[in-house]
């Protein structure tokens, strides 16, 4: 004869008459400031991020030594200093997602974080928010060089470089992020993503420009299909209404579509 023993049913804190308890979810600004920590807590980040500084340091000093007094302007140091960060700035923003990847991180990331949605929009903040940053120190130390190329020159000091022209590059140095983040998020491997955007950004333009020049067919046609072609005319003030339209145009075909495409392949392939 068997007796059978009565398991009693667990009392959950709702039956107690107490309310449940809920979990609120991690609030987005320190999803923000993890992502941002991130940026800085190896070595390899934290020296490519102290780029950012040294080299717009050394771009200044090299004006300041070797232009002629005629070039001594505003201008001048912006275009040297936007030169090197053009390079550096997309790199970090396919850095701060391909990292998860490569560091083996993005198992614990998203677990804490289920829904990946959140962690790739706070990469993106935090890589809009340094690029915008790094253009407005960029700007700091181009004027302090512009101050001191005039003391040393004798001359006075020439502000060339107008509201409108600075928001354009930081709008050309924002896209370049972007595209670095897309490719970080399409390609999530950091080899991979960094010479995909060197195939990108040196690659691509040389072999269009080159169709360009030996095919007429493809002259007029340049503009509308080759987004670096787009971008780099922000860096001019002739900046047209069908300027922009070609760069919305190359923008949506180089960078929204694959953006979204990788995004859909980041909230459903599988994390090891």
């Amino acid at each position: 004869m068997t007796t059978a023993t009565a398991v009693p049913a667990p009392t959950t804190e709702v039956s107690a008459g107490r309310p449940a308890r809920t979990i609120a979810p991690i609030p987005m600004s320190r999803l923000v400031k993890v992502e941002l920590r991130k940026m800085f807590d190896t070595r390899a980040g934290f020296w490519l991020m102290a780029s950012v500084g040294i080299l717009a340091v050394l771009a200044t000093a090299a004006v300041i030594l070797w232009a002629p007094d005629s070039s001594i302007d505003q201008e001048t140091f912006s275009s040297a200093i936007g030169f090197p960060l053009s390079v550096i700035l997309p790199i970090i923003g396919l850095l701060s997602v391909t990292s998860e990847y490569s560091q083996r991180t993005g198992l614990t990331t998203y677990t804490l974080v289920p829904w990946r949605g959140r962690v790739i929009a706070s990469k993106l903040i935090v890589t809009l928010a340094i690029g915008v940053a790094s253009m407005f120190l960029a700007l700091a130390v181009g004027a302090v060089g512009n101050l001191l190329g005039s003391a040393i020159t004798g001359l006075d000091p020439v502000w060339n470089v107008t509201l409108v022209e600075f928001g354009q590059i930081v709008l050309a140095n924002v896209l370049g992020m972007l595209i670095g983040f897309t490719l970080g998020v399409l390609l999530r491997s950091s080899a991979a993503a960094v010479v995909g955007y060197f195939v990108y950004s040196l690659v691509l333009p040389a072999a269009l420009s080159a169709l360009a020049a030996f095919q007429e067919w493809f002259r007029d046609l340049q503009p509308w299909v080759d987004v670096n072609f787009a971008v780099t005319r922000l860096f001019d003030s002739s900046m047209t209404a069908e300027h922009w339209q070609q760069l919305m145009v190359t923008t949506l075909v180089w960078l929204w579509i694959p953006l979204a495409l990788g995004l859909r392949a980041v909230l459903r392939a599988e994390v090891k």
